[in-house]
């Protein structure tokens, strides 16, 4: 019986050294994955997933690291018994091969989906709460308004989009979506 588990982190910021240390001793393979849980394709984690015989073990530190929801979660897990695997939830001990497990992993996926959704909501919130009262968003802009100013007025005389953008150290794109950003527009046009 081999133990087989899936380490995933959403962003390359976020570390595994959390997961890493807790499966490291108790499982035969590590595989690791740097992919949002709502990707389409998970190459890493249908890899783990072909890895597994009848026996073997697929263990994940967390539930939130492997499924996507609720359903997810307990197709897989199905999907895992079908084929003769135990599944285990290690930071929860909880281990699908028995009636009792699976009855715990059910609510404990219930339960994640309920936190991810609530966080989700909360978040859509929170940002709109800051749009209305006039908060900015997201990157800042990389041309300022006063630059792009003068790449139009240099447009108007000729000069290129590329060579404004060479000159802005900036993508041509990004000249462009800029020059046509409602807000930068109206601040440039009563200029």
């Amino acid at each position: 019986m081999k133990k087989i588990a899936y380490i995933r982190v959403s962003t390359n910021e976020q570390r595994p050294d959390r997961q890493i240390d807790g499966l490291r001793d108790i499982c035969d393979e590590l595989h690791i994955e740097t992919l949002s849980a709502v990707s389409k394709q998970r190459p890493v984690f249908d890899a783990a997933l072909r890895r597994l015989q009848p026996g073997d073990l697929f263990v994940v530190w967390d539930l939130d690291r492997a499924f996507r929801s609720v359903v997810d979660a307990l197709t897989e897990a199905e999907k895992l018994r079908q084929r003769g695997i135990g599944f285990q939830i290690a930071n929860l001990n909880i281990d699908t091969t028995t009636p009792a497990g699976m009855f715990v992993y059910t609510i404990v996926s219930a339960l994640a989906e309920f936190e991810r959704r609530t966080l989700s909501q909360r978040t859509k919130e929170g940002l709109e709460a800051a749009r209305r009262r006039g908060k900015r968003l997201g990157r800042p802009p990389k041309i300022k308004p006063e630059q792009l100013a003068r790449a139009r007025r240099k447009l108007k005389k000729g000069a290129t989009t590329a060579s404004l953008a060479a000159e802005l150290g900036v993508a041509p794109w990004s000249l462009k979506r800029a020059l046509y950003r409602p807000d930068i527009a109206d601040t440039i046009n009563t200029e």
